[in-house]
């Protein structure tokens, strides 16, 4: 068996594809496009998914009453929330940004709720005792405790994001990658398609190293 040309191009072909878009313009204001979906709809998605997670963790009433609700979003597929959030909102930045941002606090409600229960409150209590400021303590002994969580709900956020505003862009928008892709896809250009597909990956390895990974080591030095 060998692999046909047409549907898996060498990688010659596919840089030298990216290469092309990209001194056009058209990859460059594709990726800005979904650059500015991903950041708005992960921002939103963390100010609310976090306080809400850990409103569930440390009020039980609270983890009662939405915590049927957080399940049913959770299990709602993407799709339907993108389809709706259109028609209710209009073909949109809003309607694609609350689309993305409503598949996303699920997740991460779900695992700021667990790191919140995680906490070791008596380690509060020692800093207590010996009269540790609450500020130092909120840094020192609250924080480290939590940022395990944090750092997973950042990562699993970011790989549902990028995903969902690529649907929503498939759908209801008229530019970004998943636009671009989508035009790709009915003339069945496997280069233009994979071009974009790895200029996408390397944005998003780019992101992992040279930010999340910093924060990480950063943050979690601590351990030993």
């Amino acid at each position: 068996m060998y692999c046909q040309p047409e549907l898996l191009p060498s990688p010659t072909e596919i840089a030298a594809r990216v290469w092309l878009e990209g001194i056009s313009g058209s990859l460059l204001a594709n990726l800005q496009a979904t650059m500015q979906r991903v950041g708005f709809s992960f921002l939103f998605a963390m100010l609310l998914g976090v306080p809400l997670g850990l409103w569930m963790a440390y009020s039980r009433r609270a983890d009662l009453l939405l915590d049927g609700i957080n399940t049913i979003f959770m299990n709602i597929p993407a799709l339907v929330v993108i389809i709706l959030c259109f028609l209710w909102l209009g073909l949109n930045e809003m309607a694609a940004v609350a689309a993305v941002v409503i598949n996303k606090i699920p997740v991460i409600v779900v695992t700021m709720r667990e790191g919140g229960k995680a906490i070791d409150f008596k380690l509060m209590a020692v800093a207590k005792a010996f009269n540790i400021s609450r500020w130092r303590t909120l840094i020192d002994v609250y924080f480290p405790q939590l940022y395990p969580y944090l750092l997973a709900a950042t990562r699993a956020g970011l790989a549902l994001v990028w995903k969902i505003v690529l649907v929503a862009e498939l759908i209801g928008c008229s530019d970004g990658v998943g636009f671009q892709l989508g035009i790709y896809f009915q003339y069945f250009d496997i280069p233009g398609i994979l071009a974009y597909t790895f200029a996408f990956v390397g944005i998003v390895l780019i992101l992992e190293a040279g930010f999340i990974r910093r924060w990480e080591n950063s943050v979690m030095r601590w351990r030993p």
